[in-house]
């Protein structure tokens, strides 16, 4: 499965920066370039549980050629964490769910060399976040 276009421009720029400092800078420029969701969207049925930031994440979905096709919108309260989200859409978002769920973004950010320098928590709340996605996925495959 080829990556998304919007994810393999966000790989692509990490790969060009080499300190960690600069990372955490994009990581969080696009944080904040995201839409902000809705306050109805920040809902319990939307916040991912196992983070401990603030996360939420709302799933939308439409058929096309007889597959679910799944659309992400997110956002946290943490910069870093916001800048996660982001990658994640990047990759996720309106993609079938059957390749979501056979998508392992956790050995891709491995592969980029995103994970090394998280902390313990943010990495348990990057997998919450990748769990709950695939999870989705895989019910509506």
């Amino acid at each position: 499965m080829t990556e998304p276009a919007a994810f393999q421009d966000i790989a692509e720029n990490l790969s060009f920066l080499d300190d960690w400092e600069d990372r955490y800078r994009y990581l969080i420029e696009l944080g904040q370039a995201l839409p902000r969701l809705a306050e109805s969207e920040k809902s319990d049925a939307n916040r991912v549980h196992g983070c401990v930031s603030q996360v939420w994440l709302s799933a939308s979905t439409q058929q096309d050629n007889g597959q679910t096709i799944l659309s992400y919108r997110g956002e946290s309260d943490a910069m870093i964490v916001q800048g996660l989200v982001a990658v994640l859409l990047a990759l996720y978002s309106g993609r079938p769910a059957g390749e979501i769920a056979d998508t392992d973004a956790i050995a891709i950010f491995d592969r980029l060399g995103l994970r090394e320098h998280l902390t313990a928590q943010r990495s348990n709340g990057l997998v919450a976040m990748v769990n709950r996605i695939r999870a989705e996925g895989q019910a509506l495959r």
